[in-house]
């Protein structure tokens, strides 16, 4: 909805508020920030701002607390300016912040990694939960790699725990036996977990880990020598794992509830990265929190483009975020907020999966898949 050009910086800014988990020992996605900036830069240098109007971002960042939560919550909520919140990965904090909201304004997720955001009767979660979007993997496993055994393994991390547990959920669900154990998120040899989990006998592999965990595990596997499929989440693209691994990322299966930047036959992917290379940003997009949080803010941005500048209010923000069914930038075809009673936030439960081949060669596995029946 908007027009080619710059936006005209002799207008008042449109503020649009955004909370992140990052600064701590265990962030999720702590580059979430940088994708929702670059979707704001990407629209006041190219994309004529709103109505004319630059965007422009006001931030609130959670580290290690649940009072960190309730803070950003208050500055939201009470920031005269903000109609509308983007919310990043926040794992902890995730209760107080939505609380302190209280409804009062629209909060958009990319992706939820806390079940508690899932219940936000003003919340809108445009690529889906932990809970929805890890749950495919029971499809995948069965339909496609027609695995009977599953081997989890996971860092005790919030946020990572809860989407074992839905990755868990997904595959018992498909009819797999599954086996899983959890580490303690500061272990560096995971020999053990994963002899524990019966990684030598599964019929496919499942890391729920961050980025630190992925380079850890693809250590381990590699000396045990297991030869099952592995199906990861995306985290385990980040360019750290890639860093940490001698210049690669392990050659997995992988799952992301959105488009994949590596993705020659996607032209969403290729939307996206060259948007992201206008900006000098495009070694970021392997960080799979980049480009949906960048997408994220896009979508809110074209919300706000149809209520128009004179109009923005919380409620006529909501409005069109709950009318919303798609496509989705850089993400799935349709979407339906309000599909899940038991999780009115929840608009996606769709993953597709990719093979990875090396030197960045990855094909298109499944196309979106939905959690098992």
């Amino acid at each position: 909805g908007g027009t080619a050009g710059a936006a005209d910086n002799s207008k008042a800014p449109i503020v649009i508020g955004y909370v992140n988990q990052q600064g701590g020992a265990n962030d999720v996605g702590p580059n979430s920030t940088i994708g929702a900036q670059m979707a704001a830069d990407y629209v006041n240098k190219y994309a004529g701002g709103i109505d004319g109007h630059p965007v422009k971002l006001h931030t609130c960042f959670i580290s290690t607390s649940e009072e960190q939560g309730q803070q950003c919550g208050q500055k939201m909520a009470n920031d005269k300016a903000v109609d509308v919140v983007g919310v990043g990965a926040v794992a902890v904090g995730a209760q107080p912040l939505n609380a302190s909201i209280a409804g009062e304004k629209p909060m958009v997720w990319g992706v939820s990694v806390n079940q508690v955001d899932t219940k936000n009767k003003n919340g809108y979660i445009l690529f889906g939960d932990s809970f929805h979007i890890l749950a495919p993997w029971g499809t995948f496993g069965r339909d496609t790699l027609h695995a009977k055994t599953a081997a989890v393994v996971y860092p005790q991390v919030p946020g990572i725990i809860e989407g074992a547990n839905a990755m868990v959920a997904g595959l018992e669900k498909a009819g797999l036996k599954v086996k899983r154990v959890g580490y303690d998120a500061n272990a560096t040899d995971l020999v053990g977990p994963l002899t524990a989990a019966g990684a030598q006998s599964a019929d496919m592999i499942v890391p729920q880990s961050d980025a630190k965990g992925c380079i850890n595990l693809a250590k381990a596997l590699e000396q045990t020598g297991v030869k099952a499929p592995v199906v990861s989440n995306p985290l385990c693209l980040s360019p750290i794992v890639s860093k940490g691994l001698g210049g690669d990322v392990p050659k997995w299966y992988y799952g992301i509830a959105s488009s994949l930047t590596a993705d020659p036959t996607d032209p969403a992917a290729k939307a996206m990265v060259d948007a992201m290379t206008k900006l000098g940003k495009q070694e970021l997009a392997p960080d799979p929190w980049v480009p949906t949080s960048m997408a994220t803010v896009l979508t809110i941005i074209k919300f706000i483009n149809e209520v128009g500048a004179d109009n923005i209010t919380p409620q006529a923000i909501a409005d069109k975020a709950k009318a919303f069914k798609g496509p989705l930038v850089f993400g799935a075809p349709e979407v339906q907020c309000g599909k899940y009673p038991d999780a009115p936030a929840v608009c996606n439960d769709q993953t597709q999966f990719f093979d990875y081949s090396g030197k960045g060669q990855f094909k298109n596995a499944s196309g979106f898949v939905r959690p098992p029946e």
